[in-house]
Parts: structure tokens; C-alpha cells; sequence
């Protein structure tokens, strides 16, 4: 793909520390047209999230349409959002915002999911990095969307790599996982970016004050702002991301995979999605075609799961990203 001719992308997201690195690096990179801005609850709430994907995006010059999506999960209850992790506004507490004059599309996300994919059939990306609501609800409104979708890119769960919910649950799956079985069932391109990927790239917090250095620009200071409280969470769990002091790519990965895949080593297989118990919210792979005399893996399609990557690439390929001059002043 070239910048001629770039990835129509929709951006399902609850931003979020590293939702913020991800929608810049999609912002950034010239091979992205991001057409739309979907959220949900997660990381913070999904009027929190609506306002943070306004303001990332209004900082950084562009106007894109932001919708707000689904609130709560499908059938279990919901979870108060991780402040500690993200700080109570999904951006490392700000101290102060600068007024902004966007306001959000009236139409819910899932319905504009939809009426994207039905007025560019074949042509839009979904690159998905929250719980799975919004997905699930646009595939109940149009049990067609697989094939009007050019493929679906999540940053969700995890086949080998422990979880962080949980021992075995990613979040984002673990946040919703009815809708995340509904959606791993649906039938589309789909590509899984987890645990198993994530967890194997650190971004240095340096790197992103170099970035707001070079720049000196409001939206790169939000993001230096908010990375900071995130690496800070970060190293005082992990002593070798602390080495570093940085923190988890997470969902940046789900960007670059889609503009870099060759960085990622897949696997393919049914992905089903523990919906209860002490198990809930994992995401369970049938890597061996054999028999098993448990049911529920038949007729199911496959996915793409990264399951090794070139961390060093990928940070490389971040930091010259955001080091480029992208930003509308």
C-alpha cells in the first residue's frame, strides 16, 4: 500500500495511553487515511473515551469523526475503568486541556461502522485495540459486514503469553467476553495482535520525549504527558520494562502490524473465548487439527494470531513515524 492509494482505516478505541500512541502513529503514517474514530468503554468510560479520541484528534489538527459506542459489556457486569494504569482521564491525568471546538457524530459507532462499510464496500479497515461491543453490535445490525469489511485488525487476548487480567484473560477480551466470541465467529480477514506480541515490545518513555522535543507541539507533550504516568505504572511491575523505564506497545502494534506485517510470525487457528468462570476472558487457539470430543469448535473460521515479533523493528518503525512532519499546526 502507498500513500497514493492508503488504508482506509475505522479505529475502534478507548483511549487510553497507548489507544493515544496508536491513533497518532495511524495519524502520522502516510499510508493510513484513518475516516473514523468509533469508542467504547474500557480503559475509562465511553463518554471519557469519545472525549479523549475529540481532543487527541483536535490537537493534532484533524477533523475525523468520533462516535461513542457501546457503555457496559453484553451479559457480565461491568468493571470500574483501571485509573490507576491510565490515570482517571485515560491521558496520565492532564493538568489543564486546551478548548477544542469538535464535537462528536450523533450516530451510535456501530451504526457507523456500518454505514461506512456499506458506502465503501471492500475497502475499510477495522483496527479494533478496545472491548469488543461496538464490533459485535454493527454485526447484529448487518450480519453481512465480514464481507463488506477488507479485514479486522484486533489488539486482544492471548494464546501462550500469561494474561494481565487475569492468568489466562487479556482486558480488552476479558472487558466483553461474549462479544469477543461473537466477533473471533463472524467470518472476517481477521488478525489477532496479543499478549503474545505486546508484551515482547517496550517503548522507552526517552523515545517519546525525543519525539515532544523534536516537535514541541501540543499534541506530542499530551502524549509525552500521558506515557509518563503509563511507563511509571509499567516499571514499578516489571523489573525489566523498569530497566528501560518505558511501557507496553499494546495497541500501536495492531498499526504497524497492518503497515508492516512482515515484523510478525502468525499462526492460524479457531480462536473461542472463555465466557465464564475462572477462565473468563480467555482467548483459547486450536493449534493441532485432531479430533477433540468436546464441541464448539466445529464450523468456526480461523484467525491470524501474532504470535512472534521483531521488537526492535517495531520501535524503530514508531519512533520515524512520529519523528516525521505530520502534525497540522
Amino acid at each position: 500500500m502507498n500513500p497514493s492509494n492508503p488504508y482506509k482505516v475505522i479505529f475502534d478505541t478507548d483511549p487510553g495511553v497507548d489507544d493515544a500512541m496508536a491513533l497518532y502513529y495511524a495519524l502520522a503514517h502516510p499510508a493510513i487515511d484513518v475516516v473514523g474514530i468509533t469508542t467504547t468503554f474500557g480503559n475509562v468510560t465511553v463518554d471519557q473515551a469519545a472525549t479523549n479520541a475529540l481532543y487527541l484528534s483536535a490537537i493534532a489538527g484533524r477533523r475525523i469523526p468520533v462516535t461513542k459506542g457501546v457503555a457496559t459489556p453484553w451479559v457480565k457486569p461491568g468493571e470500574p475503568p483501571p485509573a490507576f494504569i491510565h490515570g482517571d482521564d485515560g491521558l496520565g491525568n492532564l493538568n489543564s486541556r486546551a478548548p477544542i471546538d469538535h464535537t462528536l457524530d450523533p450516530r451510535a459507532s456501530a451504526q457507523f461502522i456500518v454505514d461506512m462499510a456499506r458506502a465503501h464496500p471492500g475497502e475499510i479497515t477495522l483496527v479494533a485495540v478496545g472491548p469488543l461491543g461496538n464490533l459485535s453490535l454493527a454485526l447484529k445490525i448487518e450480519p453481512n459486514l465480514p464481507r463488506l469489511l477488507r479485514e479486522v485488525i484486533l489488539m486482544a487476548g492471548t494464546v501462550v503469553e500469561p494474561g494481565n487480567v487475569s492468568p489466562v484473560a487479556e482486558a480488552n477480551v476479558w472487558n466483553d467476553p461474549h462479544a469477543a466470541d461473537h466477533v473471533f465467529g463472524a467470518g472476517w480477514k481477521l488478525t489477532m495482535v496479543g499478549l503474545d506480541v505486546t508484551h515482547r515490545v517496550i517503548v522507552p518513555l526517552a523515545m517519546i520525549k525525543a519525539i515532544a522535543d523534536h516537535h514541541r507541539h501540543l499534541a506530542t507533550d499530551v502524549l509525552h504527558h500521558a506515557v509518563a504516568f503509563y511507563a511509571n505504572f509499567y516499571s514499578g511491575i516489571y523489573p525489566h520494562v523498569a530497566k528501560i523505564h518505558g511501557c507496553f506497545g499494546h495497541d500501536v502494534l495492531a498499526f504497524i502490524y497492518l503497515t508492516n506485517p512482515a515484523f510478525f510470525t502468525c499462526e492460524h487457528g479457531t480462536v473461542r473465548v472463555a465466557t465464564e468462570g475462572i477462565a473468563n476472558g480467555q482467548t483459547m487457539m486450536k493449534r493441532k487439527d485432531i479430533f477433540h470430543p468436546q464441541s464448539g469448535w466445529e464450523d468456526r473460521p480461523t484467525t491470524q494470531v501474532c504470535m512472534h515479533v521483531d521488537a526492535a523493528a517495531c520501535n524503530a518503525t514508531f519512533e520515524s513515524v512520529l519523528m516525521s512532519d505530520w502534525l497540522h499546526h
